[in-house]
């Protein structure tokens, strides 16, 4: 099992010459090339407040730190983010600092994402599944859909690395199994 602790919950401001210190979640990241893929494992919530499966492409710079898309899985709900078209794109995040932009960006970032009720109980294991296909994510819990999205960022070519995260405390992985996939020709 593979036990995620976030230990910076909070941010730091900056004091006595040191720069400020942001909230991070704790990430254990997977260097596993994919474009389709499914991943597959078990989840339990032991304090934490969110467990996701994100895919990055670090050579990609048109976002935040390569960020593609992410499944995000919370007691009360499940959200599946196009990061590289959505708000970790380079010029919206830029605009996001500009208030009188607020309009512009909500209007860029309209489809970008999509949040499905859950009930989810903290302590107890859960199956995860997180499939890419094309344009699309599906996320099973339990083998039940979950969520599912259809945004071009999520269709980008290169997904070099599956980011395994947890946020609000302590987060739990287990059985962890990455296939790369196809989607059928019709």
């Amino acid at each position: 099992a593979l036990k995620g602790t976030q230990t910076r919950d909070k941010t730091i401001p900056a004091a006595n010459g040191k720069p400020e210190i942001k909230a991070h979640a704790a990430v254990h990241g997977l260097a596993i090339p994919t474009k389709d893929s499914v991943v597959e494992c078990r989840i339990k919530f032991d304090g934490a407040t969110m467990i996701d499966v994100e895919f990055d492409d670090r050579e990609y710079k048109g976002s935040h730190y390569g960020h593609l898309c992410r499944a995000i899985v919370r007691l009360n709900g499940v959200t599946i983010l196009d990061e590289r078209d959505g708000g970790m794109r380079n010029d919206i995040r830029e605009m996001r600092n500009d208030p009188s932009k607020k309009a512009e960006v909500a209007k860029l970032l309209a489809g970008r994402q999509v949040t499905y009720p859950a009930k989810l109980e903290a302590g107890r294991w859960y199956a995860l599944v997180v499939e890419t296909v094309g344009d699309e994510m599906r996320v099973t819990l339990d083998g039940k859909p979950a969520a599912c999205l259809k945004s071009s960022g999520i269709a980008h070519a290169t997904k070099s690395k599956i980011e395994l995260g947890v946020a609000g405390k302590d987060g739990w992985f287990d059985d962890i199994k990455v296939w790369n996939a196809e989607p059928v020709k019709r």
